[in-house]
């Protein structure tokens, strides 16, 4: 009898993907953990019921994340990232050989032990490099209590959910404290959650415009990650570095900067992720919510705008 690994996009719209390996299942106490071989996707992480990470696309989100930032940043050195257990997004940073020092800080000491063990395919030996270090902690309070400051933040966050922890991470309070964490020149950037048409609303369009609220700099792109079922949107903001850069800078820059090979982002590709369609400018144009810690349902779906 076949087995399936089930998600549920939304009220009426569900996905499903043939499991050909069951090989970890654990609730921590944050979230319910699995990981699967699932055929079509691979190796594939999934966090309470919804697909995080799988083998056979996860470069794309991993690299929209990171890349971007990275080679806007006149010489990233040191970057710090919230979240991203998985060790993926750690991998795509130190793969830069600017970088020297890359603190990960994720809530879940679970998520890392597994993906150590099972997930060498996503984090392919970051958690080895010398310049990373690895903190079990909340992200916020860890960086609140200390005096680093970096020269890329990246935001690699579950979505502000009004039941989970990450919510207060999204709010333009938060935003401002993280000015003080950057370095002359630093660049954070988040993702976004959904960004195709059906989702952008939820997400996309009042985080970019509470990071747009604090940071004089700001760009939204997007890039299709077929494991997520959709467009993903991420944002990147500073408030002293110009994050235009044309397809040849941007190729220059990954030639000199990067080791290896990428398998999505490059000049020509970038033009692309930032080529939002009608109806996603059109979304941010209308757009009137900024999220504060006193109003957080400005975030979630049915909340006031």
């Amino acid at each position: 009898m076949s087995v399936w690994m089930e998600e549920i996009l939304t009220n009426g719209m569900t996905i499903k993907v043939k499991v050909k390996e069951h090989i970890y299942n654990k609730q921590s106490p944050w979230q319910l953990i699995n990981v699967y071989d699932l055929e079509v996707l691979g190796r594939t992480l999934v966090l309470d019921g919804v697909l995080q990470s799988a083998e056979v696309d996860e470069y794309i989100y991993h690299e929209s994340l990171v890349h971007p930032a990275l080679i806007a940043h006149p010489n990233p050195k040191t970057v710090f990232i919230g979240g991203g257990g998985e060790g993926a997004t750690a991998r795509e940073i130190l793969r830069f050989k600017t970088v020297e020092r890359c603190v990960m800080v994720d809530i879940d000491d679970a998520v890392i032990e597994v993906s150590k063990k099972v997930l060498d395919c996503h984090h392919a030996g970051a958690y080895e490099d010398p310049r990373m270090l690895t903190v079990v902690d909340d992200a916020e309070k860890w960086l609140r209590e200390t005096d680093e400051k970096f020269d890329v933040l990246v935001m690699d966050l579950a979505d502000p959910l009004e039941e989970g922890p990450c919510w207060k991470l999204y709010t333009k309070e938060f935003y401002n404290f993280l000015i003080s964490r950057l370095n002359p020149g630093g660049i954070l950037v988040s993702q976004c959650g959904p960004a195709g048409v059906l989702f952008q609303k939820d997400v996309f369009s009042p985080v970019q415009n509470t990071m747009k609220s604090v940071f004089k700099n700001c760009r939204s792109y997007h890039s299709h990650v077929p494991s997520f079922q959709d467009v993903y949107g991420f944002t990147m903001v500073s408030n002293d570095t110009d994050l235009f850069l044309t397809p040849e800078e941007i190729d220059k820059r990954i030639k000199e900067r990067i080791t290896g090979e990428n398998k999505y982002y490059d000049g020509e590709t970038h033009v692309n992720m930032f080529a939002l369609p009608k109806y996603t400018r059109k979304t941010f144009a209308e757009e009137t919510r900024v999220g504060t810690l006193d109003d957080p349902a400005s975030f979630f779906k049915g909340g006031k705008a």
